[in-house]
């Protein structure tokens, strides 16, 4: 059973020597593919659903991604069909109901999920308990690491949110979310004190960031926007010569979670899975010389949910 009195403290990982720096491989099993959602228990579930569900109210995944329909007849009969083309990004597709809490608006619609097999280890060029490139590629029927796996258990927990961007506002402190700026444990353990927010094991934690009222330093050319809304947004209120700007920058620069030792410790200690409305939940490039993606997807199988939009965006 998953539970925080018997999860290795951080400062034991990784867990086998000759693994990547902080990874958990083997502690779920050699072909364990769910990584941290083992954290959803069934007692988990229930006790948040006791908690937490006050009118039922249910929500779906956006269908705003990208992807191409072809609808075509099946004659002789009067029969329709379709193929739907989208990318996948590795077979990262995926939904999270979040069990709201009741102050709190946990944001409801999830463009991008990112998978398993999404992003390695860099250095090592590993994926989560050890998985290759090879293993993924040498067949087409290979499924390792695949969201098949969240599919079969369907992913179900406590959302909390974490609004940094109405925190922000009320203590004055600027935010672009076209730079690479990070956002601090010390500013989260701000935000959930001062909401009140209680943290329970195997929450999902969503992060809104939002926009910034302004888009230096291209306000004179940007259009109107509200700065209650989030990244998703935020850009697609730029101008066209903006887009083309920030889209010569490489790497592109993002703002999101700061890169730390400290953050790993408490997302480690606390969470199932993380979600933002940013591109790539951290902040880009990183800062170091490793990223939260490598660690929280290959080291723990923790799903990193990104685009996510709230009620009224």
């Amino acid at each position: 059973m998953a539970s925080r009195s018997t999860l290795p403290d951080f400062t034991a990982l990784p867990l086998h020597p000759e693994d990547p720096p902080h990874s958990a491989w083997g502690l779920y099993g050699p072909h364990d593919q769910l990584g941290s959602l083992n954290r959803l228990t069934d007692e988990t579930v229930a006790q948040a659903a006791r908690d937490e569900i006050r009118n039922g109210s249910r929500c779906l995944p956006s269908e705003d991604k990208p992807s191409t329909k072809d609808v075509f007849q099946k004659p002789p009969r009067t029969v329709n069909d379709d193929v739907w083309t989208f990318n996948t990004q590795s077979s990262t597709q995926c939904m999270f109901l979040c069990i709201p809490m009741e102050k709190s608006r946990v944001p409801n619609r999830i463009a991008k999920g990112d998978g398993l097999r999404h992003f390695a280890y860099q250095k090592e060029k590993k994926f989560y308990n050890g998985v290759t490139l090879e293993d993924i590629h040498s067949s087409k029927e290979s499924s390792i690491n695949g969201i098949h796996a969240w599919a079969d258990m369907g992913i179900v927990g406590r959302g909390i949110l974490l609004d940094f961007h109405s925190w922000r506002l009320a203590h004055n402190i600027t935010y672009n979310p076209f730079e690479t700026r990070a956002i601090s444990l010390e500013q989260m353990h701000a935000v959930l004190r001062d909401q009140g927010t209680e943290i329970r094991f195997g929450d999902i934690l969503f992060i809104r960031s939002g926009s910034p009222i302004t888009f230096p330093p291209l306000t004179a050319r940007r259009r109107d926007s509200d700065p209650r809304l989030g990244y998703v947004d935020a850009f697609s209120k730029l101008a066209q010569e903006q887009i083309e700007e920030l889209a010569s920058v490489v790497p592109p620069r993002l703002a999101g979670v700061e890169q730390s030792k400290a953050v790993l410790e408490w997302i480690w200690s606390n969470f199932s899975a993380v979600a933002g409305d940013q591109p790539s939940f951290e902040c880009w490039p990183t800062r170091e010389d490793w990223a939260l993606h490598e660690v929280l997807l290959s080291g723990w199988g923790m799903p990193i949910v990104r685009f996510v939009t709230s009620p009224g965006e």
